[in-house]
């Protein structure tokens, strides 16, 4: 129980309000609900455009702030343990924190008292209390309903390298180079204990792009012990440096899945030589990934290849909202897979 315990309570409650997608989200639905309020006693639409200008600017303020003010405190979350219900009451009390604090100053001032004559400081206080509370339980039960995605990418990336032919022509391969080849055998094993290690991680933990690269190429390393000179593989990493890499925040399996589709559907079904090309490059404060492989449009692809990719899809979602961008199809005789998400640091 202590363990489950433990586990609940590491978990991230407070709004990434350091994210693009977080702050439009909050801001258009606070501006609408001050917009129905507003509308609810209206007189003419000429008063309440003007009410609804002049309450913006309180409005703005007291949101751009409480946003900025969450998003530092949820880089604290993510260092340090802080109950739920801590959390919750963070996401409610900054708000009417601010709230107060504004209406203090701007009450001292003759043209804001004429403009909101029949202002009541408490009821505005305990509305932007409410208010907060509403929008954290709002993304808590966003990241509930996306959160089965997160544990079906981990049960197929499971399902996926536990295949019975999978494991036994991995092993058959590595059997067949313990006396000819010792020394690749041992790396062949190491790799294939890497792979099954890293699967069993949660698929909402971060690792470095050097590692999901590393990862990556261990689990091409034993597709090639059993598809030979068949597999061709290229990465171009030269406009990335090492500090990029190592300090560079992904997804753990987020690379790993796009891979695995390019050999089963681009690699395997050709009869000769297949190249799979994978481009990773910084462009200002996104990571830009593409992966193009063999495309056969006269061989049925299965619905778990682009099951696949929207489960990717959610999962970033999930993490960086619309900062992310995932897009795929083919193009001549090649199959792109184009994946961007912010360049976050550890």
């Amino acid at each position: 129980m202590e363990n489950g315990e433990k586990t609940i309570n590491k978990e991230l409650l407070i709004p990434d309000c350091c994210n693009l997608g977080v702050v439009f989200r909050v801001l258009i639905f606070v501006n609408v609900a001050v917009f129905l309020g507003l509308f609810a006693r209206y007189q003419s639409w000429g008063q309440l455009i003007q009410e609804f200008a002049e309450t913006s600017t309180l409005v703005e303020l007291i949101c751009l702030f409480s946003l900025a003010t969450l998003c530092g405190f949820r880089l604290m979350a993510l260092r340090q343990t802080f109950p739920r219900w801590a959390q919750r009451l963070v996401c409610a009390v900054i708000p009417a924190l601010y709230c107060a604090l504004f209406l203090t100053y701007f009450e001292q001032l003759e043209w804001f008292r004429f403009s909101f004559p029949r202002l009541q400081s408490e009821a505005a206080i305990v509305l932007s209390f409410l208010i907060g509370a509403t929008v954290q339980h709002y993304f808590e039960l966003r990241a509930r309903a996306f959160s089965p995605a997160l544990g079906e990418a981990k049960l197929q990336a499971l399902q996926a390298r536990i295949r019975p032919h999978f494991l036994f022509n991995s092993l058959n391969a590595v059997l067949s180079l313990i006396r000819s080849e010792p020394r690749r055998a041992e790396t062949a094993l190491e790799d294939l204990a890497d792979l099954f290690r890293v699967l069993m991680r949660d698929t909402r933990d971060m690792s470095s792009l050097a590692e999901e690269i590393r990862f990556c190429q261990q689990y091409l390393a034993i597709e090639k012990l059993r598809l030979g000179e068949r597999l061709q593989v290229e990465w171009q990493l030269d406009t990335l440096s090492a500090s990029e890499l190592n300090e560079g925040r992904i997804a753990s399996l987020m690379l790993q899945p796009l891979l695995e589709n390019a050999v089963h559907y681009g690699v395997e079904p050709a009869s000769g030589e297949g190249k799979i090309k994978i481009e990773i490059q910084r462009k200002l404060d996104k990571i830009h990934i593409t992966i193009a492989n063999p495309n056969y449009p006269e061989a049925k692809v299965p619905k778990g290849n682009h099951m696949a990719l929207e489960n990717i899809r959610q999962r970033l979602a999930l993490l960086y909202d619309i900062e992310a961008q995932l897009d795929y199809g083919a193009k001549g005789d090649a199959f792109i897979v184009d994946l961007e998400f912010p360049f976050k640091k550890a």
